[in-house]
């Protein structure tokens, strides 16, 4: 039987007044209540998104108090009382066009969670008191995560909309197609899920589920098996909060590489997928409950969320409107990573690979089947380990690494015997996915436009669709498997807990960061397919033939990866 969260000893609230978007609105203080709360609960304002709170490290809840740009998970509402907020909603219509235009002509939104609240912190520079430059852009994003693009499209769209020179070299952004039906067919190959575009999505009108929930929902908030409430505050009043935390413990690689006489081996560690949508559903009584899918695939994480199974039993047991949503350390603790492994490979490309598997995690049959076709001299091995549920869904797990470790050994047998200082910093991959993509990567980090390095990547995925979608997710793999090779990781103790719970804490690289990619589309007289996946994993192992990064990358506890060449084991 259920009882409802009556707290008998909450302070009376008081009432706070202030202006949004040119109106008086007026809500309830409950003794702590944050500006987020009260424009998505009390106000309904849907496109201020909930991404971390109260960690105030996505930055998707940013909006206007009095021009600035603030985070309103972190902001109490009693300090914005007579002040005036604006969101999305308020720019007017010319400045709403100058940045939707600018965001839609770079490809700078793909699922949209995080958009609002960088348009919002980008558009604020135009009236701050800093140049407007690049440099200033990529600072301003500092404050923000945003897991799809890669970074260099948002970059590109507010040096656009601010008047900035924003792109260099050949790499001009091609020219959006008019078709949205062909948008989100190249943006459903790419991030496997049904996923739209435009305006609306920009704006914060991605369907998200829980921006979608009707009124009167009792409330269940993390993943504990916990008393549904009446309402948002309440359930966050009686919830015992793991508080997000960055840990200084070392990452550790529990799976051990596999005895023989390699020419090259690799661990990795335990790495969070970070997708910036927290884990959301909510169910009528009798009806199908919400997906947490509604505008992207979250890289494979939410393939087995549990949020929708238990919000149609709630809802069917209590015979009331029910809402269950993760908090980001609930996703962080409970959501699936990147599965930890080992492998080895002799110089030609045969070898051993070891994938961790955690009790109740899904088996490695996919992976299996996948490897199979892929690199079917490698003999793969399942190991148990302890720790947090892996993903065998998340984008080219296993596989990935197996192919980035085939480029890099091949590379390492062909290279001459001259100075290794002639290819510090340089390396090339070619990969082709079966039945996918071909990809190929060159980087070098010596120089570039920025002093960061620059990558060229040439992408063969059948009928391109959509130029600038296409090059959106090819950069946005380009950055995912920089950080996986380079700094991306999350220290686990020795009974299996997540100790890194905060979004600084996962090691993402930062737009300031980023190498300028270069993006070359070929088109093909064949079906489309997908081509980001082939460039994931030609980043990757491109990155690792360059051997690291070079000290001005922000490297992480020696990042996710750690290889060596001609290293024997047992």
């Amino acid at each position: 039987m259920w009882l409802f969260v009556q707290l008998s000893d909450t302070p009376t609230a008081t009432a706070v007044s202030f202006s949004l978007n040119g109106h008086t609105v007026q809500v309830e203080d409950d003794h702590g209540t944050s500006l987020l709360d009260a424009l998505r609960e009390q106000l309904q304002v849907r496109s201020v998104k909930d991404g971390c709170s109260p960690q105030g490290q996505c930055g998707c809840c940013t909006v206007w108090v009095d021009g600035a740009a603030r985070v309103a998970c972190v902001t109490p509402v009693r300090r914005v009382a007579g002040r005036s907020v604006t969101t999305v909603e308020g720019l007017g219509a010319e400045l709403e066009a100058q940045w939707v235009d600018a965001f839609v002509a770079a490809g700078a939104s793909q699922c949209g969670f995080c958009t609002p609240g960088i348009l919002l912190r980008l558009a604020a520079l135009e009236h701050g008191n800093r140049p407007l430059t690049r440099q200033a852009v990529e600072s301003a994003l500092l404050a923000h995560l945003c897991r799809c693009t890669g970074w260099q499209s948002i970059v590109e769209a507010g040096c656009a909309a601010l008047g900035i020179e924003g792109v260099d070299g050949p790499n001009a952004i091609p020219v959006p197609v008019a078709d949205q039906l062909l948008t989100q067919w190249r943006a459903q190959l790419e991030g496997s899920a049904a996923q739209r575009s435009g305006h609306d999505v920009i704006m914060g009108g991605g369907g998200f589920a829980d921006d979608c929930a009707p009124p009167g929902c009792l409330v269940q908030l993390g993943a504990a098996d916990l008393v549904p409430a009446r309402d948002l505050g309440t359930s966050r009043a009686g919830t015992t909060k793991v508080q997000g935390r960055n840990s200084t413990m070392p990452l550790v690689y529990p799976v051990e590489v596999p005895d023989g006489d390699w020419a090259l081996t690799l661990q990795t560690t335990w790495v969070e997928p970070a997708y910036v949508e927290p884990d959301a559903s909510w169910c009528r009584p009798g009806q199908r409950p919400a997906t947490p899918l509604a505008n992207g695939g979250a890289f494979g994480g939410k393939c087995h969320s549990p949020v929708p199974v238990r919000a149609h039993a709630l809802a069917t047991e209590l015979q009331n409107p029910v809402r269950v949503l993760w908090s980001r350390e609930d996703v962080v603790r409970f959501g699936p990573k990147r599965p930890p492994l080992a492998l080895g490979l002799r110089p030609d490309g045969s070898g051993v690979v070891r994938i961790g598997r955690t009790p109740g995690s899904p088996d490695l049959n996919d992976v299996r089947a996948r490897l199979a076709a892929i690199a079917p001299e490698v003999f793969v091995e399942e190991v148990a380990i302890a720790g947090p549920p892996v993903g065998h869904e998340l984008r080219g797990a296993g596989w990935a690494e197996v192919l980035a470790a085939e480029q890099a050994v091949r590379a390492l047998v062909a290279r001459p015997s001259s100075p290794a200082g002639d290819e510090s910093g340089r390396g090339r991959a070619d990969v082709t996915v079966p039945g996918g993509g071909r990809a190929t990567v060159s980087l070098d980090l010596r120089g570039g436009p920025y002093g960061r390095g620059a990558i060229v990547v040439e992408v063969w995925a059948g009928e391109i669709l959509d130029p600038v979608t296409l090059r959106s997710y090819v950069v946005g793999a380009v950055h995912q498997a920089l950080g996986l090779v380079w700094s991306e990781g999350i220290a686990v103790d020795a009974a299996g807990e997540p100790l890194d719970l905060t979004i600084r804490s996962f090691g993402i690289l930062a737009a300031r960061d980023m190498p300028q990619v270069d993006v070359v589309l070929h088109p093909e007289d064949r079906w489309p397919v997908n081509g980001s996946d082939a460039v994931f994993a030609a980043t990757a192992a491109a990155a690792w033939i360059a051997e690291g990064a070079p000290p001005q990358w922000p490297t992480r506890r020696g990042g996710a990866g750690k290889s060596s060449a001609g290293k024997s084991s047992g």
